[in-house]
């Protein structure tokens, strides 16, 4: 058998030996050391001699010095120390009171939560058990379809490994060389759109068929009220924000009879009217941090040029008035003897004619820098015959190192581009939008309404802080993305210390558990690593390259058939496998189909949502069923399932038909 044969036999007994229950990692590497080992034989020297020891080595070494993965224990942490915090809890409580007048609340509620709570763990299945177990007895208690409830639960619980931070780009980012900065930046969008369509999804089933998600009773869509609140909305008004205002600057009302009692203070007053402004304040600073950024941030390079541009200009010896000859072109005016040309008869400073000596080069000289005719097929550092547009990326060779994650070169962001026209009279369409929908909310805001904010910012205003801090440096070039995990698992222990769900037998786990599951993944590195190098020097790389050019296929038929080969392998394997087994096989390629690795990147993440609900394997439906009730069937769980399949086919439709929902905030922050 032919090596570029070996190759391929290995490939196929990968997925043979992972179907069959063998822990991928050590699969990976005793594959890769068999074969590598009678690659490598030579009966003449003693068989530990072999070089696939040293190749072994390497690997491991590679894989274990790269200080970028420190990010993955620190991200997985983070998510753990916050799933044993017991902190979700109080946060579907609340959110399901804030979303308790849309039509099927409580699916609403749970994809939300799922979809929130996904972003700050990054772990598919302890979002999909902790929200099977939170949110399915109350939706079939309700009287929800069996279909609809498991639907949002799995399909929900699966955005945690697209929407940024993910532990699944950052496996990427490594595999293929790429910024895990930019990558994060370019999974924001279509993590949010895939949400977002899952939430029309749900909402639109209920209204075309209502029995699937029935009201709920009266008692469950009241929020209890605190004495001291409807104390103050007795004593000045039902509105909670003009009640608030005029306790504060007129106290005694409220300090008065019964407020003793109820342990009323004009502090708390004034918290409870800091409170009622949270959304005000929310609206505020988010519009003022996007002004800020696209108008004064991301401008400063341009001020700083025109400055210094206007300084050497003033500052120029030769600069004189500006004759409307002048400013009508670039032409010199007439007379000009002070330009850039020689003046005449200056017979040192130019070559005599003929002159063999000079810098250039003599026609046709056949030792000067250019390549003769012909060197293209006369050796040198030309490419092989075939190779022709399939050229690896930078650190792919059969010996290179684990390739480094780079956090991302972003000394070039921001962009300096001038701030478009459209800018302007678009924030002055969202800033009117937005204050249209603050006077509608506290037109309505009462005791209730005062009660469910509260509710909120005290569940889910902290974690959404943290995540957006984390986030944020990250995209704005502050820190590394090992920094901003370091942030997050701290952020992480405070927020569960703080709420009183973390104590020591809690953190024990989550650290056991980040250990064990930080263990998987770098022994899935090496083990790759491994496998890859043995991979290539049989030539099954090749081989595959050459049958794929051989198709003669276009861009778009190239990206069907690499998105359709993964979605069948999301069946019978993880996401790790096909990250780091696959995904390399076809990275090689894109450069010859003109295909941008970030986009076809993000369209795998979002492709390997899709392997996660496809039955007969989808991981998430086994995960809800081992937490749901006894009556509720794996069936039921894959029916439910399919349709966000198909959403998520349908983003990636649109993915591709508009690759700037994928491409314009990394391109936007770190340029093309």
């Amino acid at each position: 058998m032919s090596d570029p044969a070996l190759g391929l036999l290995m490939l196929g007994l990968i997925v043979v030996v992972i179907m069959m229950g063998f822990p991928t990692a050590f699969t990976l590497m005793g594959l890769g050391m068999v074969f590598g080992f009678s690659t490598f034989y030579d009966p003449s020297q003693p068989w530990f001699d072999n070089k696939i020891f040293n190749l072994m080595v390497q690997r491991t070494f590679g894989a274990m010095t790269n200080d970028t993965l420190l990010s993955i224990p620190l991200f997985v942490l983070m998510g753990y120390v916050m799933e044993r915090g017991a902190l979700v809890d109080k946060m579907f409580h609340s959110v399901q009171l804030a979303f308790r007048r849309l039509p099927g609340s409580l699916a609403v509620t749970t994809l939300v939560i799922c979809t929130f709570w996904g972003i700050a763990s990054g772990l598919v299945g302890a979002v999909v058990v902790l929200m099977g177990v939170i949110a399915m007895r109350p939706m079939l208690n309700a009287g929800y379809d069996t279909r609809l409830a498991a639907g949002v639960i799995t399909a929900g619980g699966t955005l945690g490994i697209l929407i940024p931070p993910s532990v699944m780009i950052i496996v990427y980012a490594a595999v293929a060389g790429q910024s895990v900065v930019k990558l994060y930046a370019a999974a924001m969008f279509p993590g949010f759109f895939l949400a977002l369509l899952y939430l029309i999804y749900v909402i639109g089933w209920v209204l075309i068929d209502p029995k699937v998600a029935p009201k709920l009773p009266p008692e469950q869509l009241r929020a209890p009220v605190s004495p001291w609140v409807q104390h103050v909305a007795d004593r000045y008004s039902p509105r909670m924000l003009p009640a608030l205002l005029a306790a504060v600057l007129s106290p005694a009302r409220a300090l008065g009879t019964g407020g003793a009692q109820l342990g009323l203070s004009w502090v708390r007053l004034v918290k409870g009217l800091l409170m009622s402004l949270v959304p005000l304040i929310m609206a505020a600073v988010t519009l003022g941090a996007a002004w800020w950024y696209v108008v004064i941030y991301s401008q400063a390079e341009n001020r700083a040029a025109e400055a210094a541009a206007s300084v050497s200009a003033a500052a120029s010896p030769t600069s004189s008035p500006t004759t409307a000859t002048e400013r009508s072109g670039v032409q010199e005016p007439p007379g000009a003897a002070a330009g850039v040309q020689e003046p005449p008869g200056t017979e040192g400073v130019k070559e005599p004619p003929g002159a063999s000596a000079g810098v250039q080069e003599p026609p046709g000289a056949d030792g000067g820098v250019q390549e003769p005719p012909g060197a293209e097929r006369t050796g040198g550092v030309q490419e092989p015959p075939g190779s022709d547009g399939v050229q690896a990326p930078p650190g792919s060779g059969e010996d290179a190192p684990l390739q480094a994650l780079g956090d991302g070169d972003t000394s070039n962001a921001p962009r300096t581009e001038p701030v478009p026209e459209s800018f302007y009279t678009g924030f002055a369409i969202t800033c009117v939008f937005v204050l249209g929908l603050l006077l509608w909310y506290y037109r309505g805001f009462d005791a209730e309404q005062y009660e469910i904010l509260d509710m909120l910012v005290r569940s889910v205003m902290p974690l959404g802080v943290l995540t957006v801090v984390v986030l944020g440096v990250i995209l704005l070039g502050i820190t590394t993305a090992t920094e901003s995990a370091a942030v997050g698992a701290t952020g992480a222990f405070l927020m569960a210390w703080a709420s009183g769900g973390l104590n020591f037998e809690r953190i024990k786990e989550a650290v056991y558990l980040t250990a064990k599951t930080t263990s998987m993944v770098c022994w899935l590195f090496v083990g790759s690593a491994l496998f890859s190098a043995v991979f290539a020097i049989l030539g099954g790389q090749r081989l595959v390259e050459e049958w794929v050019m051989a198709l003669n296929l276009s861009p778009i038929q190239f990206m069907l058939l690499s998105q359709a080969i993964i979605f069948v392998l999301g069946w019978p394997l993880e996401w790790t496998e096909i990250i780091v087994i696959f995904v390399p096989i076809f990275l090689p390629l894109l450069a010859h189909f003109q295909i941008d690795p970030m986009l076809w990147g993000v369209l795998v993440f979002v492709n390997l949502q899709a392997a996660f609900l496809s039955p007969p394997v989808a991981m998430s439906a086994f995960y809800l069923k081992g937490v749901s009730p006894p009556h509720v069937t794996i069936n039921q769980i894959f029916a439910g399932m399919m349709p966000y399949m198909l959403i998520v086919i349908v983003c990636m439709v649109l993915m591709y038909i508009w690759p700037e929902l994928t491409l314009w905030l990394p391109n936007y922050l770190y340029g093309k």
